[in-house]
């Protein structure tokens, strides 16, 4: 599939494209390490995302469990600096079958959807790490970018309303990771850009699970509530911002 057919898509779902303003800051040399960095966060809180959709919506304690192990090396990598990154490949494996709660009403197609997603993300996640090391890159802590906060707070308070927003949220913030991506690609060094353009169906494909998920267990048209949190995202991406991050919004230094 060509990259234009696969966006196509994502840039209707999606209010607006990224600003020039963002995409002249994100292609400045000094500006690499704050991006990779934050991309690099970016995948260890996609997967976060979507093992707790799993834990909280489809499955046991004992599968949670397994869940929860799996991550592990990771987010100790990130939090503790603890572990080789080299070694993550190996760690990137459940150690058991995930199985859904009796009673869950969709429990086996979030599970599916989810662990596949947890999966690439992980996988995307020392790829990263692969490309800072290459670019003499050294991890450090950075403060959150306000994108995905700003969406969560408008997300209702009570089921399964919650669990749908949550799940519209999840296909915002990866329809909006793979326009960057594909925005970004042209303007980097070959190696840089061929990555984000390997990274392009995964995140397409992660936007429509989300939203078919959304669709399936919300029972309804959910239409009202895409175009709800669209005009929000679109805010958050087009409006000022002091804080250079991927995902954040219109420098405010070019204003």
């Amino acid at each position: 599939m060509s990259t234009t057919k696969l966006l196509s898509p994502i840039l209707s779902f999606l209010k607006c494209e990224t600003p020039q303003a963002w995409l002249d800051e994100a292609v400045k040399p000094e500006n690499l390490p704050v991006l990779l960095i934050d991309h690099l966060v970016c995948e260890l809180k996609a997967a976060q995302s979507a093992m707790f959709l799993i834990r909280k919506y489809a499955v046991d304690k004992e599968s949670g469990d397994a869940l929860l192990a799996w991550l592990q090396p990771f987010e100790q990598l990130i939090y503790k600096r603890q572990g080789d990154w080299r070694s993550l490949p190996s760690k990137n494996k459940l150690t058991k079958a995930i199985l859904p709660k009796s009673g869950s009403a969709h429990g086996q197609g979030l599970i599916d959807k989810m662990v596949l997603l947890i999966k690439e993300e992980l996988h995307h996640f020392y790829q990263v790490l692969e490309m800072m090391d290459e670019y003499g890159i050294e991890y450090q802590s950075i403060t959150p970018c306000r994108y995905a906060k700003g969406l969560l707070r408008h997300v209702k308070s009570f089921e399964p309303d919650a669990m749908v927003d949550k799940l519209i949220v999840g296909a915002f913030i990866e329809a909006r990771s793979c326009e960057r991506f594909a925005k970004i690609a042209p303007h980097v060094d070959k190696r840089l850009g061929d990555f984000y353009i390997s990274l392009l169906r995964s995140e397409a494909r992660h936007y429509q699970d989300y939203l078919s998920l959304a669709t399936e267990i919300a029972g309804t048209d959910i239409s009202e509530r895409i175009k709800y949190f669209a005009d929000i995202e679109a805010t958050l991406i087009i409006s000022a911002d002091e804080d250079f991050k991927f995902h954040s919004g219109l420098p405010a230094a070019t204003l």
